[in-house]
C-alpha cells in the first residue's frame, strides 16, 4: 500500500514539475523531493479543517481550511527546493585548491556536466550574469540554454569527447530574455570543453569554461565590412580606369590618324613650318596621352586579374635590339648614350614577348627620362641558370632613400611637385612589376642619389615561373603584386649608401 501511494505521489509530482518547466526533463532527485513534502502535507489535507470546524461553520472552516493547507505546502515546496539548491550553487561548485586559488576567481561560467551534458555545478568570476538568464541550470541539460541552430554543433563536440578527444571549443548562442534595449534576444559566447575521464578511459565529467565574446564579434564583422567596402572600392577603380582607357582610344586613335596625315601633306602642302610644327606637337601629345591610356587599361588588367600572356619562343637579343633602336632617337635627342651588353649564350627564351618589350621601354624610357645629358644608360642581357636575367643601369639622379617606398606603386610620381621638371604618369615602374610577377619573376632596384640606378629583372627562360605563379596563387588564384624581395638578396643589397626597393603591394591573379 505505501508502495502504491509513492508511486502515485511520483506521478503527480512529475507532471506537476513537467507542467511548471514547460515540458523540459524533470530530474529524480525533484520528484522525490516533491513527494516527501506531499507526504508531509497529505495527512493536513483532513485535519486543518476538522479543527477549523470546532471554532466556525462548515462554510467557512472548509474552504478556508484547504486554502491554508494548500498555502502551506506550495511554500514549503519553493524552500525546500531553495535550500536543497543552494549547496550546487555555491558550496559544491567553489572549490579551492590548498593554495587559495579558487575556480570562482575565473573569468566567465565554469560549469561541470556529467557525460550526457546535464549541468552538475556551475561557478566562476560572472556567474551570476549568466545565472540571471540561464533558467536555473543545476541539473538540467545544458543543451536546452543553446540557440536551436547551434545545438547539433554542442551535440556533436559533446560526441566527440565520448569518442575520445581531450577537449574541444565550439562558438555558440545562448537564448536570452529581452533584459534591456541594449541587450540582444542572444549572447555569443565561446564553450572551451575538457574531458574528464574515469580509470576505464570512458567520460565521466566535462569541464566547460564559457566567456562572452560579443566584442569579439563586433570586431570580426567590422572587419567583415571593412573588407568588402575595401574589395568593392578595388574593383570600382579598376572597372572605371578600363572603361575610361577604352573611351579615350577612339578619338585618340582619330587624332593620331589624321595628324599623320597633315604632317604627311597627303590632301595638300602646310603653308608654313609654324603649321608642321603644331600638327608635329599634336601628334606627339597624342602618341603621349595614348601610351598613358594604355598603360592605364594594362594596369587595370593586371589588378583585375584579366592580363593574359601569350607564350612563345623568341630571340631576345632581336627585341632588346629592337626597343634599343627605337628608343636610341630619345636619348640622342636628350645627349644620353645608350647602349646593350648581350651575353654569348644569348638565343631564344620563351615568355610572352610583347610583354617583355613592355617591360624593356618602360625601363629604358624611365632611365633616359631620369638622366641628364653627357650621361650613360646600359642594357645588359644573359642566360644565368636557366633564368634571363636583364639589367637597366643608368648614370642618373638617383633615388632618395625616403622616396624608395612609394616605387612600384600605381600612379605615384617621385617628383610629383607642381614645377616638377618629368613627365609621366606614374605607372611605368607599376608595369614592370606586374609583368614580372606574372612570369613568376623577380623585381630588384638599387639606386644612390646622384650616381644613378641600376634595374634587375629575372625571369625563367623557359616560361616555367607563370606555372609557379599560379600555384602561388592558391584557390583564388592570386599573388602578390609587386614580388617581394627575398630576405637574402634585401639583406646582401642593402648597405649605408644603398637602399633596395621592396615594398610596393597589390594583387593579380
Amino acid at each position: 500500500m505505501a508502495d502504491m501511494t509513492a508511486a502515485v505521489l511520483d506521478d503527480v509530482a512529475r507532471s506537476c514539475l513537467a507542467r511548471a518547466g514547460a515540458g523540459r526533463a524533470v530530474a529524480t532527485a525533484d520528484v522525490v523531493l516533491l513527494r516527501r513534502v506531499m507526504q508531509v502535507f497529505l495527512p493536513l489535507v483532513p485535519t486543518v479543517p476538522a479543527a477549523l470546524l470546532l471554532v466556525a461553520g462548515p462554510a467557512v472552516a472548509l474552504p478556508l481550511g484547504f486554502a491554508l493547507v494548500l498555502s502551506l505546502f506550495l511554500v514549503a515546496s519553493v524552500a525546500a527546493f531553495a535550500f536543497a539548491r543552494a549547496p550546487a550553487r555555491s558550496g559544491e561548485v567553489a572549490e579551492t585548491s590548498a593554495d587559495g586559488f579558487s575556480v570562482d576567481a575565473c573569468p566567465g561560467l565554469l560549469l561541470r556536466l556529467d557525460a550526457k551534458g546535464l549541468v552538475r555545478a556551475a561557478g566562476g568570476r560572472d556567474r551570476e550574469v549568466f545565472f540571471s538568464f540561464l533558467r536555473d541550470p543545476i541539473d538540467r541539460p545544458f543543451v536546452e540554454h543553446v540557440h536551436v541552430s547551434d545545438r547539433l554543433g554542442f551535440v556533436e563536440a559533446l560526441a566527440d569527447l565520448r569518442a575520445g578527444v581531450d577537449a574541444v571549443a565550439i562558438d555558440l548562442r545562448l537564448d536570452r530574455p529581452m533584459l534591456g534595449l541594449e541587450q540582444s534576444q542572444f549572447m555569443n559566447v565561446r564553450m572551451d570543453m575538457t574531458a574528464v575521464r574515469g580509470a576505464d578511459g570512458a567520460l565521466s565529467a566535462v569541464h566547460a569554461q564559457i566567456l562572452d565574446i560579443a566584442g569579439e564579434m563586433r570586431i570580426r564583422d567590422e572587419a567583415r565590412r571593412m573588407a568588402g567596402e575595401a574589395v568593392d572600392a578595388h574593383e570600382t577603380k579598376s572597372r572605371f580606369l578600363a572603361a575610361v582607357s577604352h573611351e579615350l582610344r577612339t578619338p585618340l586613335n582619330a587624332i593620331l590618324g589624321f595628324s599623320d596625315i597633315l604632317a604627311g601633306e597627303y590632301f595638300g602642302k602646310l603653308e608654313n613650318d609654324r603649321q608642321r610644327e603644331y600638327v608635329g606637337l599634336i601628334h606627339q601629345s597624342g602618341a603621349h596621352l595614348l601610351s598613358v591610356v594604355n598603360a592605364m587599361l594594362d594596369m587595370s588588367k593586371i589588378e583585375a586579374g584579366r592580363y593574359e600572356l601569350t607564350l612563345e619562343p623568341f630571340a631576345i637579343a632581336e627585341t632588346i635590339s629592337h626597343c634599343e633602336n627605337m628608343l636610341s632617337l630619345q636619348a640622342k635627342t636628350r645627349g644620353v648614350t645608350l647602349t646593350s651588353r648581350l651575353g654569348r649564350n644569348l638565343g631564344e627564351v620563351v615568355a610572352d614577348e610583347r610583354a617583355v618589350r613592355q617591360v624593356l621601354i618602360n625601363l629604358v624610357g624611365n632611365a633616359i627620362k631620369f638622366t641628364e645629358a653627357g650621361g650613360a644608360i646600359t642594357i645588359d642581357a644573359g642566360v644565368e641558370g636557366g633564368e634571363l636575367k636583364i639589367v637597366v643601369s643608368d648614370t642618373g639622379i638617383g633615388i632618395a632613400p625616403e622616396k624608395l617606398s612609394l616605387i612600384g606603386k600605381p600612379f605615384t610620381q617621385i617628383h610629383g611637385e607642381l614645377n616638377r621638371r618629368y613627365e609621366g604618369s606614374g605607372l611605368g615602374l607599376s608595369l614592370v612589376k606586374g609583368l614580372t610577377a606574372l612570369h613568376g619573376g623577380r623585381f630588384e632596384m638599387t639606386s644612390r642619389p646622384g650616381e644613378g640606378t641600376v634595374v634587375t629583372v629575372t625571369l625563367p627562360a623557359d616560361g616555367s615561373g607563370i606555372i609557379a605563379a599560379a600555384d602561388m596563387a592558391g584557390p583564388d588564384n592570386r599573388v602578390d603584386f609587386p614580388p617581394r624581395l627575398k630576405a637574402d638578396d634585401a639583406c646582401a643589397a642593402r648597405t649605408k649608401d644603398e637602399w633596395v626597393h621592396d615594398e610596393a603591394k597589390a594583387k593579380i591573379a
